[in-house]
């Protein structure tokens, strides 16, 4: 930090805070420490009394937090990301399209691995909406070398850190199971359900197919649906371990490579994903019909955006996978599903 004449200022940068008073209506900050003095600033600041100013020396090379923050953001964003203009040093990652966003939490921790760098996220394989808050970037010093820049643009190089996966709009097919349902003695309530929530997502239930409590029965529906082009199917009904449920037995017999059955989430634990090919087929407990938050939201998303989760990256849900069932519900702003 040095003293200077304000005659010589123009565009040096301030060590601290300028305060401006306005008798009867306002005193705070009229400049901010690490603010670029302007031609401009020179007669507000005649009329503040200042003469002199006490500004922060800055290597030839040295990159102000401004540009830091914005070279950082640059090269950690993917698709699907807006960033804002810098601010005291800080830009903020925006969505710009609804979606799946994907963090990459390898390569984030190396990015972050030296104090001077700043870069905060929420969590990733969440759905996110246009407008919502992605991340933020900034350095810590007002000014940085541009080595520091540069390393962490090099472990972005390539592959974006931070991007949403826009969701795929599938023809979804559903199947509807249980003999209460298909003798007509109670009305089936599934189905709305799961029009709103797929609708929701930008996909579409194309048809819905009704079964009885029958293994080749519901096997002949989804292949019938398999038949007719769907590119998902969800399966409802007959998901727990009761002798006369077949929901799962009519998957396989449908043809269907059974990933997971059962999973350590609550609600959500008799899910079910197969493939039939390329098909996702999904079985789908009662709790998704009754439970606003359930398995469907933590795993349909990231289907529709083309992901196929393993299974031992599945069963890691179990580190936060109990729903609290909270009055008013936050999701996906809460810790259910992340692990």
């Amino acid at each position: 930090m040095k003293k200077i004449e304000l005659a010589n200022a123009v565009g040096t940068v301030l060590a601290h805070d300028l305060t401006e008073i306005i008798p009867g209506l306002s005193k705070g900050a009229r400049f901010k420490k690490g603010h670029v003095i302007k031609e401009e600033d020179l007669p507000i600041l005649l009329n503040m009394g200042k003469r002199h100013l006490f500004v922060l020396e800055k290597g030839d090379d040295d990159i102000h937090e401004d540009e830091a923050a914005l070279r950082l953001a640059r090269a950690a964003s993917g698709s699907g990301i807006a960033l804002t203009d810098p601010s005291e040093g800080k830009v903020e990652l925006m969505a710009k399209v609804q979606g799946l966003l994907k963090i990459d939490k390898e390569r984030l921790q190396k990015v972050t691995a030296r104090n001077e760098i700043v870069l905060a996220t929420r969590h990733g394989d969440r759905m996110v909406k246009e407008g919502d808050k992605i991340a933020g970037a900034r350095v810590i010093p007002l000014f940085v070398k541009p080595e520091l820049i540069e390393e962490a643009e090099a472990i972005c190089k390539n592959k974006p850190i931070i991007e949403i996966r826009p969701l795929q709009k599938l023809n979804v097919g559903v199947v509807t199971t249980g003999s209460e349902v298909y003798h007509g003695r109670i009305e089936d309530a599934f189905g709305p359900v799961l029009i709103r929530k797929f609708g929701a997502l930008g996909s579409t239930v194309v048809k819905q197919l009704f079964a009885d409590d029958d293994e080749t029965m519901i096997a002949e529906k989804i292949r019938e649906l398999i038949d007719d082009g769907v590119d998902m199917i969800g399966v409802t009904g007959g998901m727990s371990v009761d002798p006369d449920d077949m929901t799962p037995a009519g998957v396989k017999k449908a043809g269907g490579q059974i990933v997971t059955y059962g999973l350590p989430v609550m609600p959500g634990a008799m899910f079910l994903l197969a493939y039939i090919g390329d098909v996702p087929v999904v079985g789908l407990p009662g709790c998704v019909m009754y439970n606003r938050i359930s398995i469907f939201d933590l795993i349909v998303p990231r289907l529709l955006a083309g992901e196929k989760p393993a299974p031992t990256e599945l069963r890691q849900l179990a580190y936060g996978g109990l729903c609290l069932s909270c009055p008013t519900c936050s999701f996906p702003n809460c810790g259910f599903g992340l692990s």
